[in-house]
């Protein structure tokens, strides 16, 4: 039950978002060592590390289109998955570092230049609002991962733009490393998020738009079918999702009959989000046992 997507479409994009996000950390580095802006300064760090990221996002999502092969019978799907981890953890270490240089500023926070500071992050909304457009309809969950780190930058940049404008008007220099915290902060918690998606797939968790009563009761509605076991439903990368299960028959049937029992079988799954299904065909009276006692 195969599902076509367009995955160069996809690569293209991480690569448009890559060379804008890198071509605007140089910017970024650059504004914030002038304007002695620590606010600035942990978002280039935080855009380094996105870049980093998305240079690996954009050679693993590449990667995971080749074919099968005869090791990776399943293809390189999971590599797009990877590109994903590494993203998080990247983004998390940045994020700690940030915080450690960020909290004592806090206390001893340093003037900073809010003019400049403003107009950077006019052209932080834009480039990464660019990047986020770029990404939003993504299908791997490499695409919507950094899709999202991208719209933090833009949620994170408007914080600065509004911090700017307050201390264009009132003396609050403690502003600048407070941003840098709550943008770091709000970085970790989205990166636990993200992380635990993608251990679950890595740990063949059923995937959570699918419920596995329903499919069993859904397969169950075939008068050919007395019993359901072995039920198993797990993703491949957060979108391919794979499904095996045996079925007890009431009766011997031809192959020709089989033939179509399976394509019914297919048929209920359709819209289940489930594209390959390996079926297990038994008789009524077939000891599984074995089988069963190994899972």
């Amino acid at each position: 039950m195969p599902h076509n997507h367009d995955h160069s479409h996809g690569t293209g994009n991480l690569k448009v978002a890559f060379f804008l996000n890198l071509g605007f950390t140089i910017i970024e580095i650059i504004g914030g060592l002038y304007f002695n802006s620590l606010a600035i300064l942990s978002d280039a760090l935080h855009d380094l590390g996105d870049s980093l990221s998305l240079g690996l996002s954009w050679y693993f999502q590449k990667l995971s289109n080749k074919g099968r092969t005869k090791n990776y019978s399943y293809g390189y799907k999971r590599f797009s998955l990877l590109g994903a981890i590494i993203n998080a953890v990247v983004l998390a270490v940045g994020s700690i570092f940030i915080l450690a240089h960020a909290v004592p500023q806090l206390f001893n926070p340093e003037e900073t230049n809010a003019e400049g500071m403003f107009y950077l992050a006019i052209l932080g909304v834009i480039v990464n609002g660019a990047a986020v457009l770029k990404l939003r309809k993504g299908e791997s969950m490499n695409e919507k991962v950094v899709s999202l780190h991208l719209l933090e930058d833009v949620l994170g940049w408007a914080a600065v733009l509004v911090g700017s404008i307050i201390m264009m008007y009132f003396d609050a220099p403690f502003i600048d490393p407070l941003l840098s915290i709550l943008i770091s902060l709000y970085v970790i918690y989205n990166v636990y998020r993200n992380l635990k998606k993608s251990m679950l797939i890595i740990l063949q968790a059923t995937p959570s738009e699918i419920s596995m009563e329903e499919v069993k009761s859904q397969l169950l509605e075939l008068t050919e079918i007395i019993e359901i076991h072995d039920l198993h439903v797990w993703s491949l990368d957060g979108n391919y999702n794979v499904m095996s299960v045996h079925v007890r028959l009431e009766q011997d049937y031809k192959l020709s009959e089989l033939s179509d029992l399976k394509e019914k079988i297919r048929s209920k799954l359709h819209d289940k989000s489930i594209e390959h299904v390996t079926i297990e065909i038994e008789a009524k009276d077939e000891d599984c046992s074995y089988l069963e006692s190994k899972l």
